[in-house]
């Protein structure tokens, strides 16, 4: 065991770490920070401050969704320093490889799921056709944020600038 002394205390901070996991993870799950302090025996502002601390951004949650597209990695890279919460690109081997992958029940079963984890977003960025950004709008209504990348059918992957994106990502950060 690696204790710690701070003047007359001795300090176990491994079991610091955990209660401050087990914070983190009773705020994500929803409690209030007066909830937690008081499952806990902790101050409030303990909690409040501990999120401070932590904290990267504040704003809207965003998701990024998008195929056919050639630089992937890349536009990921990009989106997770942005802070974007959920990203999902292929490549259009990707998404063949993935659809031919799973029967007809386990696609719509994964779709339904997405489409149920993507509500709980404030913007969703779609990468798409013209088409496909149709659909997804009828489905996520005004949290859809349409970036086309050709006419359907796009059979190729498509370059996104990630600049560009960087742009949209931080300007919706920005509107909330």
């Amino acid at each position: 065991m690696n204790f710690l002394r701070i003047g007359d205390k001795v300090l176990d901070p491994v079991r610091i770490h955990r209660t401050v996991d087990l914070i983190l993870k009773l705020r994500q799950e929803g409690l209030s920070q007066q909830e937690v302090a008081e499952r806990l025996g902790v101050d409030r502002t303990l909690v409040s401050r501990l999120e401070s601390l932590g904290e990267v951004r504040k704003g809207p949650r965003l998701a990024l969704v998008g195929f056919p597209v050639a630089n992937s990695a890349e536009l990921t890279e990009m989106a997770r320093e942005e802070g974007v919460e959920f990203i999902l690109l292929m490549s259009e081997e990707e998404r063949w490889r993935y659809v031919k992958e799973k029967s007809g029940a386990e696609l719509i079963n994964e779709f339904m799921a997405l489409a149920f984890q993507l509500e709980s977003y404030d913007a969703v960025i779609f990468l798409g056709s013209d088409m496909r950004i149709k659909m997804v709008e009828a489905i996520l209504g005004s949290r859809l944020v349409g970036w086309e990348i050709g006419v359907s059918p796009i059979k190729e992957d498509r370059w996104v600038n990630p600049e560009q994106l960087r742009r949209l990502i931080r300007q919706l950060q920005e509107t909330g």
